[in-house]
């Protein structure tokens, strides 16, 4: 790994990422104030208790957002670029929850320098998200020819 994450190279199908994240009040806040959905499921406890749910629930992008730190800081990592996502929610996410984030290798195009991944989001072990993602990845830059040696005559050697 470089300091730019995995370059196509180092990729393998099969090859996954996982981080975790406890969803607090703050999280619901902030992204409520930088995305501007402020939606009273999300905001408002009085106005979710009255919805199927029976409570807040977090915006379903946060997971979203709880897959791209996996791509852009484990697999690939720092470098990769998103290039499209697909998202299904499966079943909502409330503060108190802790969020497993998966990312796995699932095809590479090397050719295009792209790897898709399989995306998932759970909660005490069941599916709250899927989906797919592709990523443009670094390639491994050309190794650089190495220093020559100082030429010499067997007439200079003691």
């Amino acid at each position: 790994m470089s300091q730019a994450g995995l370059y196509l190279e180092d990729l393998v199908v099969g090859t996954f990422s996982e981080r975790t994240h406890t969803v607090v009040e703050d999280d619901l806040t902030a992204f409520a104030s930088v995305s501007g959905d402020r939606n009273p499921v999300h905001v408002d406890e009085a106005y979710a208790a009255a919805t199927a749910f029976k409570g807040r629930i977090a915006h379903g992008m946060l997971s979203g957002a709880y897959i791209s730190a996996v791509l852009g800081m484990d697999l690939p990592g720092p470098g990769a670029v998103y290039l499209s996502q697909t998202l299904n929610f499966k079943r909502p996410v409330r503060i108190g929850d802790t969020v497993l984030t998966r990312a796995t290798v699932t095809a590479i195009d090397e050719r295009r320098a792209r790897a898709t991944l399989k995306t998932e989001c759970f909660v005490a072990r069941k599916s709250v998200v899927d989906g797919e993602a592709v990523v443009a990845v670094a390639r491994r830059p050309a190794l650089q020819a190495a220093p020559a040696m100082p030429a010499f005559s067997t007439s200079e050697v003691v």
